[in-house]
């Protein structure tokens, strides 16, 4: 049960600083180096305990390379979704007069922006955390995080930069993306993921 619990702390900090830093801080630097940041000292801090996962797009990756039990897959998944609303639900209540307008998205650009990035994160995920060539090591969150903002000051312009099927429900929620649009980071997330694992399982086909 504490990896669950975990996962649902470290997912709302996640959602909620994409919250406040976008809607309470605007736009500019400011939100993709606190959301990376906090994505880094969350995975830090719970790595230990449930994987640091905080994304059903991770988790779904990690899965297919085989460091998560099957048992773990859906439970992850719901904790994560479920603090992702709440942490969305506290973000309206701590600035309940922000003006929020939804961002309209190209699909096919938004699609591949958000496929790619979110590959690069799993594939980061995988081949820092899980991988028997950097066990041990001392840097994966700072990878991890990293590669979420790298994300989000280059594909910044193309879409919300989610990279990440709970978050993108959470800014649904928030009203930072339109409802009508939430399928293309649920496609693209998941494709991301699975093609990390198996872009993993390719090149290191000894690592089991």
């Amino acid at each position: 049960m504490n990896k669950y619990v975990m996962e649902f702390i470290g997912t709302f900090f996640l959602v909620l600083t994409i919250g406040m830093s976008v809607i309470a801080g605007g736009s500019g630097v400011i939100p993709p180096l606190a959301i990376g940041s906090v994505l880094m000292v969350m995975i830090f801090a719970g790595g230990h305990i449930s994987g640091g996962h905080y994304n059903p797009a991770v988790t779904l990756g990690v899965w297919m390379r085989g460091r998560t039990e099957t048992k773990d897959v859906v439970p992850y998944m719901i904790f994560q979704t479920a603090r992702a609303l709440i942490a969305a639900t506290v973000v309206k209540y701590l600035d309940p007069t922000a003006v929020v307008h939804p961002h309209v998205l190209a699909v096919f650009p938004a699609l591949l922006a958000e496929f790619l990035f979110t590959f690069a994160l799993v594939f980061v995920v995988i081949n820092t955390a899980t991988a028997k060539g950097t066990s041990g090591n001392s840097f994966y969150g700072l990878a991890i995080g990293f590669t979420v903002l790298a994300g989000a000051f280059a594909m910044g312009s193309v879409t919300v930069g989610a990279f990440n099927p709970a978050v993108a429900l959470g800014v649904s929620v928030m009203g930072m993306a339109a409802w009508s649009q939430l399928w293309l980071f649920l496609v693209a997330n998941f494709l991301g993921g699975a093609a990390a694992a198996l872009t993993f399982k390719f090149l290191c086909p000894n690592d089991k």
